[in-house]
Parts: structure tokens; sequence; C-alpha cells
């Protein structure tokens, strides 16, 4: 069962849960999240028992360090609907959803493996994003901005393959937010 309030757990309890978590996102940060759960239990000094108390699964682990940024997405998402262009709304959202998709090298694809897979722990928050990103969409095709037969999902792979090219690109180059604009200069030009 994972920790779902930290709040809620003994002090001794949250202590260990708070230093999994950052040890988690240092090994994740330098080794991408396939990094090795045993090191991180070793190096925020507990057992590998008690790291699966908090988080059953590696999943569980990413969710819980990325739940933070995930619903920042969200909020975004909600202020950008009084952009004055909703496409341009839509196109800044994907840029801080393809910003977030590449914190971790191999998370890209654990997020996109997570959109289609309903018993991923990461599912639920995918969902969340599809949704805001549901809402932008929705609001470009309103204003004519956006072709109707686009779909939300279709948004959301062409993000995460922005994503996935931009953090594979040798050198940086292009950067990130140049890949979204070709990517939305192509949605536009449909």
């Amino acid at each position: 069962m994972t920790s779902a309030n930290p709040r809620a757990m003994r002090a001794d309890a949250r202590r260990n849960y708070e230093r999994l978590l950052a040890e988690a996102r240092r090994a994740f940060g330098q080794s991408g999240i396939d990094a090795s759960l045993e090191e991180i239990a070793r190096r925020a000094e507990v057992g590998i028992g008690t790291l699966y108390r908090h988080f059953p699964t590696r999943e569980a682990l990413l969710e819980a360090l990325l739940r933070e940024r995930f619903d920042a997405q969200a909020r975004a998402a909600e202020r950008l609907l009084e952009h004055a262009s909703p496409i341009e709304a839509l196109k800044a959202w994907a840029v801080r959803m393809a910003e977030a998709s590449t914190v971790y090298r191999g998370l890209v694809e654990a997020l996109a493996d997570a959109l289609a897979d309903e018993s991923s722990q990461l599912y639920q928050s995918c969902h969340g994003m599809r949704e805001s990103a549901g809402r932008l969409v929705e609001r470009a095709h309103r204003a004519g901005e956006l072709p109707e037969d686009v779909t939300v999902l279709e948004v959301l792979l062409l993000v995460n393959a922005a994503a996935w090219s931009s953090e594979r690109a040798p050198g940086g180059e292009p950067s990130l937010e140049r890949v979204v604009d070709l990517v939305f200069l192509g949605l536009r030009a449909r």
C-alpha cells in the first residue's frame, strides 16, 4: 500500500518517506527512471522493505515524485484557459508538459505507456493531464485555431514525441521549445 498522505504517518515513517523521495529524485536525476531501487533505499539509510512499504512499485515512487509537477500542470492549464489565443495557450501548456516529461531520462516512455494502461499507477496522473489538455484543445477547436479532427490524445502523443526527440537530440539541438513550435506549426497548417 502506497503512503498516500505522508502527514498522517508517524514521525519516523514520514522521515523515511521524505528521505526515500529525496534519494529517488537524486538517483532518477542522475541515472534515469531505471536507477536501482536498492541503491535508493541504501542511500536513504532504510531497508528495501521500507521502500516497498511506502512505494510498492517503481511507478508508485515515480507517481509520488511527479504528483506535485502534475498538479502544477493542471493548475497551469486552468490559468491558460483565460489566455487570449487558445492555440498559444495550448502550445504554452505543451511546452511545460514536455519539460515535465523530460525531467528524468526514460520518463517520456513511461508516461506514454501509462496513458494506455489503466492498471498503471501513473495512469491516473496521466489521465488528469489528458483532461487538462482536453479543455485547452476544445477551446482551440471552438476558436477555429485547431482543426476539429485533431484529438487530445493526438496532441499528447505529439508532445510526447517532441519531448522524446528533444531528449535524444545530439548536443541538445534543437531545443524542446523549438520542437514543440514545429509541431504546432504543422497543426496550424492543416
